[in-house]
C-alpha cells in the first residue's frame, strides 16, 4: 500500500486535463493550503480534492480488506475525519472546496463545479447592497 501513490493519479490527471482543456488556470497540490488540494483554481478560490474511492470510504465503492478489518476501518474513519477537517479549515479562508470521487467522469464532475459557481454567483447577488 504504500508503493500506492498520493499525487499523480490517473483520475487526478484526467480531471486536470480536462480543466485546461477548458482552459482553467490549474496548480497541483498547493502546499500553502490546509490539507494540499490536488487541484486549485486561484482565480475562483476553489480547492478540488479527488479522492480514491478505498481510502477515503466512497459509499458507492469502499471496500474493506478481509485482514485487519478493524485497523483499515478506523484508518478509513480518521481519513475522513481529516478531510473534513481540512475542509472547515479552507472554508474560513474564504475558499470554495469542491470533493470528486476517483470513479466520477471528469465532464460530470465539471458540470458540478460550474453549478457551484453558479450558486455562488447567485448568492453574491443576493448578498448585494440595494441602491
Amino acid at each position: 500500500m504504500q508503493r500506492m501513490p498520493s499525487r499523480g493519479t490517473g483520475p487526478e490527471l484526467r480531471l486536470a486535463a480536462e480543466l485546461h482543456r477548458r482552459r482553467y488556470a490549474v496548480r497541483k497540490h498547493d502546499g500553502d493550503l490546509p490539507g494540499r488540494p490536488d487541484l486549485v483554481l486561484p482565480r475562483l478560490r476553489v480547492a478540488i480534492f479527488v479522492h480514491g474511492c478505498f481510502w477515503h470510504g466512497c459509499p458507492r465503492h469502499g471496500t474493506l480488506p478481509r485482514h485487519n478489518r478493524a485497523w483499515w476501518r478506523e484508518k478509513i474513519r480518521r481519513n475522513r475525519e481529516r478531510d473534513a477537517r481540512n475542509v472547515r479549515r479552507l472554508r474560513r479562508l474564504g475558499w470554495s472546496v469542491f470533493e470528486v470521487w476517483e470513479h466520477e467522469d471528469p465532464a460530470v464532475a465539471l458540470w458540478r463545479l460550474g453549478a457551484l459557481q453558479r450558486r455562488r454567483a447567485a448568492a453574491a447577488v443576493r448578498r448585494a447592497p440595494k441602491g
